[in-house]
């Protein structure tokens, strides 16, 4: 159950945090970010990967090389998606904030993605804890930058609401759809590319004009060293 309720508290959790303290010191948020990449990416490496190569009888010779395609696929599926999201998946909004009509691309492009995400939850009860620690700044950057657009509190509140349930629902075909029950190896290595992409691209913007911050190395640290012993 935990698996279902925690990303959706993760993007209600980052909705009230602004509202409650409206947050302005970005370098805060940056070190957030730092951590939730090197921690989703730590999840990928350690727990996915190891997975989605894992062999039980050699079904194919040529498996390990059709499963980087999906990887591959996965990161050019999030390349796209980021056409209409902007980068709001690893923290930059790039919208005019004067907009007045519902951003229905952003809501798509953000919703596929976290709908993929769900999938491998199921049998990954790690990632979760990941899609967690990411999604709360992702939501508390959506959140600030609708609050000084011109959207009304409505349509703030049912866009992340709606956002939240996109990871559960993943979570919920994976374990239900017998259908895609055949298909799991190809869709986990799906969303690695998609976790890959996310979290190298957080841990590269993050950086200051690449200078070196000792602050963002401790975080990117801990949330390695906790991603291991998860």
């Amino acid at each position: 159950m935990m698996n279902y309720l925690l990303p959706i508290f993760a993007v209600l959790a980052g909705y009230l945090f602004v509202i409650t303290f409206k947050p302005n010191d970005p370098k805060k948020l940056k070190l957030l970010l730092a951590f939730s990449g090197a921690f989703l990416l730590s999840i990928t490496v350690f727990h996915l990967l190891p997975e989605v190569y894992h062999q039980h009888d050699h079904e194919q010779e040529d498996f390990a090389k059709n499963t980087g395609i999906f990887i591959m696929l996965g990161i050019l599926l999030q390349i796209f998606l980021e056409f209409f999201s902007k980068g709001a998946e690893h923290g930059h909004m790039h919208f005019n904030k004067n907009m007045t009509t519902f951003p229905w691309l952003l809501f798509i492009s953000l919703s596929i993605h976290a709908f993929l995400e769900g999938f491998p939850i199921h049998d990954h009860d790690t990632l979760v804890y990941g899609i967690v620690v990411h999604k709360f700044p992702v939501a508390v950057i959506l959140s600030t930058f609708f609050i000084e657009a011109k959207i009304s509190k409505t349509k703030v509140l049912s866009f992340l609401i709606l956002f939240s349930l996109m990871t559960p629902a993943g979570t919920w075909l994976s374990e239900y759809a017998v259908l895609l029950k055949d298909y799991h190896r190809q869709i986990t290595a799906l969303v690695i590319g998609i976790l890959l992409h996310i979290s190298t691209v957080i841990l590269f913007e993050t950086s200051e004009g690449h200078k070196f911050n000792f602050n963002k190395l401790i975080v990117i640290m801990v949330g390695i060293v906790v991603a291991y012993f998860m």
